[in-house]
């Protein structure tokens, strides 16, 4: 516990960081050379007076995603994964200066959220003071510094009401998608798939076991801070992946939700190396999967389970000659 508590130990705001973020900056646009796009100063140590884990966080913003990782690794940053936000490649720095940097491609929504959440607290004193008083009042609680069925500790899943609370001021309204992370958002996967799905049945749900299996991920769709949409997405063997559940929530429909949301799925999936998509369509959704490039396909589930004979079995696959969208044309 003492280690832990170390690590989340806040500094008080540094003038120095801005000069530490444009040293780091320099390095890293010049480590991606014609890859590179954008830089900026985000999180705690780029708002002035504000108290911070002494960490400077950059958003890089690139041309290609995937390639950074051979050019920054050589600089560095150690690439640490996604973590809960598709199409987001993270790196870590430690030494003298401790850097965590943020890869994204042109157009993602992370990038204006975090610049939205950073202009807020710049322009608004009394907001950020709000933001160190909750950080310190966070550091006092033990379950801040514990892990619970979450990849994040209690603290950084503490901040997450006052964060959404501040971009709903911001106005901060873009579509965006996570894999399930934050309490609430589990909550909100639950009560997805009983109203849509389970409650029809009627059955309570009986594959909840899934939130906790490494095949099996579960995305929330954001429409600024406003969970409007769920999918529950199989990894199969053999670079196939299956649909088991997308839905968008009744009052969010024929808004092109939907269709948005699925390519940003198959665009991660793409990511990940899946080469096809498989769903099992109830009759009313067979044309929503037509228009997005499904065909009628065999579902042939590895696990074996069958499913409602009165569904269609459709699939896609994921190349570069299918209906996907390039990502940068996708809004995730």
């Amino acid at each position: 516990m003492t280690n832990e508590k170390r690590k989340l130990e806040l500094a008080p705001y540094d003038p120095n960081w801005p000069e530490r973020f444009e040293d780091e900056a320099g390095k890293i646009k010049d480590a991606l050379g014609d890859n590179f796009l954008a830089v900026h100063h985000v999180g705690s140590t780029s708002v002035p007076g504000l108290a911070a884990k002494p960490k400077i966080d950059i958003i890089a913003v690139v041309k290609e995603p995937e390639k950074s990782i051979k050019q920054l690794e050589p600089a560095g940053f150690d690439y640490r994964g996604e973590f809960n936000i598709p199409m987001h490649y993270g790196f870590s720095k430690r030494g003298s200066v401790n850097v965590n940097l943020h890869v994204y491609e042109k157009n993602h929504p992370e990038i204006e959220l975090n610049l939205t959440f950073r202009d807020y607290l710049r322009s608004h004193p009394e907001i950020r003071d709000e933001y160190a008083a909750l950080k310190l009042e966070l550091l006092q609680k033990e379950s801040s510094f514990k892990k619970n069925n979450s990849m994040f500790t209690g603290y950084n899943l503490g901040k997450n009401s006052f964060i959404h609370r501040v971009l709903k001021k911001a106005g901060f309204d873009r579509l965006r998608f996570v894999i399930c992370t934050h309490f609430d958002e589990w909550e909100a996967a639950k009560h997805f798939r009983q109203k849509y799905f389970f409650d029809k049945v009627p059955i309570q749900d009986p594959y909840e076991w899934t939130f906790n299996h490494k095949d099996h991920v579960h995305f929330i769709l954001y429409k600024g801070v406003e969970m409007i949409g769920y999918a529950h997405i199989q990894l199969w063997p053999n670079s196939r992946a299956a649909i088991r559940i997308i839905v968008i929530d009744e009052k969010e429909r024929h808004q092109g939700f939907g269709w948005q949301f699925m390519n940003g799925i198959e665009s991660w999936l793409k990511m990940k190396g899946y080469q096809s998509i498989h769903a099992e369509s109830s009759s009313n959704a067979v044309q929503f999967y037509r228009n997005l490039g499904y065909t009628e396909m065999p579902f042939n589930d590895p696990d074996g389970y069958e499913g409602d004979e009165r569904d269609t079995p459709m699939g896609k696959i994921l190349s570069s000659q299918s209906h996907l969208q390039n990502s940068s044309e996708v809004d995730f």
